[in-house]
């Protein structure tokens, strides 16, 4: 597993949050009203719903903003939402997968094609990519106190199946099915989440050589977030912390 890069990747993301803050509670909100309305206003009856509640929180987004989504769920008129995946390549063979909430898919794909094709990527079919990835839980937390043996003995604790210790955080990869045990294990245990989220990992990643590809394949990934339907990009690529550092400012 990478768990460093995740870590980073997620890192990365935090670090732009506070400028696209509302876009990312759009898209919680989005995502909640679609499992309400699909499997009700329950969270303890709808799985998918206690989920994105789950994630939500894990953008730090308010109590009060959960709710709401909640509640105008049974008022919205808009059409249905499907959950679909994308996938293609980035600058320097990257892969990535897109998932993507939509009640247009056909204006989805026509966006999400420009975007690669304008960025130097290309959008794949269906498969092309997705064997390159594991669909996990995923929890990066502040390694606080604890070193990499304490943290490896409370990964099997909790039920995690491994785990990653890299600039001062960890990533704990379990089944997708261990969400919500684990997550409530990680708590239990004085843990500060970074985030937590059910999600594709790469099996390997893709070292990137080139600063200029470095650059293509972030503003890649920063226009695909941008995009209202999309809700996650994943990408198995690694780039040097310097020229990340260098290429955000």
């Amino acid at each position: 597993m990478a768990g460093h890069s995740h870590a980073a990747n997620v890192a990365r993301r935090k670090n732009s949050v506070d400028a696209k803050r509302a876009k990312i509670f759009s898209k919680c909100a989005k995502a909640i009203i679609s499992a309400v309305k699909q499997g009700g206003p329950d969270p303890d009856q709808n799985l998918k719903l206690r989920y994105a509640i789950e994630k939500a929180k894990g953008d730090n987004m308010p109590k009060d903003n959960i709710q709401r989504a909640i509640k105008s769920a049974s008022g919205d008129k808009g059409g249905e939402m499907e959950e679909l995946i994308y996938e293609g390549y980035a600058p320097g063979g990257v892969a990535v997968m897109v998932t993507a909430l939509t009640d247009n898919r056909a204006r989805t794909a026509s966006d999400l094609k420009h975007i690669f094709d304008k960025r130097g990527g290309n959008m794949g079919s269906p498969g092309s990519v997705g064997f390159l990835f594991q669909f996990r839980s995923v929890f990066v937390v502040e390694t606080g106190e604890r070193d990499e043996d304490e943290l490896t003995e409370l990964a099997l604790e909790v039920g995690c199946d491994d785990v990653q210790v890299a600039d001062g955080a960890a990533t704990f990869f379990a089944d997708p099915t261990e969400f919500l045990a684990v997550k409530d294990g990680l708590e239990a245990a004085g843990l500060a989440f970074i985030s937590a989220e059910i999600g594709y990992v790469p099996e390997n990643d893709v070292e990137v050589q080139d600063k200029g590809d470095a650059k293509k394949i972030l503003a890649l990934v920063d226009a695909l977030e941008d995009n209202d339907d999309v809700q996650n990009v994943y990408a198995n690529f690694s780039i040097d912390d310097e020229w990340i550092d260098e290429l955000t400012r």
